[in-house]
């Protein structure tokens, strides 16, 4: 793919493999979708056309492409183009070019940074924290281990000999980087420096959007998830006692977005009554209203619904 040409292709191709295995919760997402407000065809009525590119964190691959993206489509006219990887390698490829990006969702603040400043090319100034998801540890119900998941300490039982943990590459993915942080605090907690062995190593490190699958067809005992996406995935969990972490997501059109009017017109849905009950549907914890930073740079047309004065 060249450096300003983007495809659905991708983050499709992902969809239809979780489908595939059985991970997406259809019934569910296919409702939010018919249900959502919006024309037909919003072409047909007048409506804006033309393509919104939409980079977004991996772990919401089952509510953009099944339910956001969709209705966005049929309110606004625009089309939706969404690819999903982690939030840092993300950021990463709107630096590098690699990947041409209107509107940038991460699980994680910080990763804005990497897109902030003239060092890093300028693409971002400007982002909105709209919504969390807790981290927990979702494991696979026919495992071996299950019983004892249910009713065993979980740092205790995934320190047992043959357990199998996912999780995701840190230097790539914020959740990556919770589960290294969990991982450490359960280590230091609990005193039990065999956490810390599992934290160093690489085994079990996947990519964000092949872990679901991975998971549901038995090659993993349990992986550390985010809420939402455990639930959308029909993911049996159990919290991560004495460690409480979240994804905190954000939202931001970028600088240089070829399509400002679709962008716009994507972060307006997403942040207004239909996103929001999307959004909701699909498990995620949202603000009352979004908590700008930059909030000098967002655009005159967004203010309002950012909440910004």
């Amino acid at each position: 793919m060249g450096p300003h040409r983007r495809s659905r292709s991708s983050s499709v191709s992902s969809t239809l493999r979780l489908l595939a295995c059985g991970t997406i919760g259809v019934g569910v997402l296919f409702a939010a979708v018919v249900v959502a407000p919006g024309p037909a065809s919003a072409a047909r009525h007048g409506k804006a056309s033309g393509p919104v590119d939409v980079l977004y964190a991996g772990s919401l691959v089952n509510l953009m492409e099944l339910g956001v993206g969709p209705a966005y489509d049929r309110a606004t006219g625009y089309t939706f183009n969404g690819f999903a990887a982690g939030s840092s390698a993300l950021a990463n490829e709107i630096k590098g070019g690699t990947q041409q990006a209107d509107v940038f969702l991460s699980a994680s603040p910080q990763v804005n940074g990497d897109l902030e400043g003239p060092a890093n090319g300028n693409h971002v100034s400007w982002y909105a924290r709209f919504a969390t998801s807790p981290l927990v540890l979702g494991y696979n119900k026919n495992s071996r281990f299950a019983a004892d998941l249910k009713s065993k300490p979980w740092y205790r039982v995934i320190t047992e000999p043959g357990f199998l943990l996912g999780r995701t590459d840190p230097a790539v993915d914020p959740k990556g980087t919770l589960a290294v942080e969990a991982l450490s605090r359960a280590a230091a907690t609990y005193h039990d420096p065999s956490l810390n062995r599992i934290r160093s190593t690489t085994t079990g490190v996947f990519p964000e959007e092949t872990l679901v699958a991975r998971l549901q067809s038995g090659q993993l005992d349990a992986g550390f998830f985010y809420s939402s996406e455990a639930a959308a995935a029909h993911i049996p969990t159990i919290g991560l006692e004495g460690v409480h972490l979240s994804a905190e997501y954000t939202v931001t059109v970028v600088n240089d977005a070829p399509h400002v009017r679709a962008a716009k017109a994507f972060l307006a849905f997403l942040l207004g009554p239909a996103g929001r009950s999307l959004l909701e549907r699909g498990g995620l914890s949202l603000a009352a209203a979004p908590t700008v930073t930059g909030s000098k740079s967002v655009p005159d047309s967004l203010r309002s619904i950012l909440h910004v004065r």
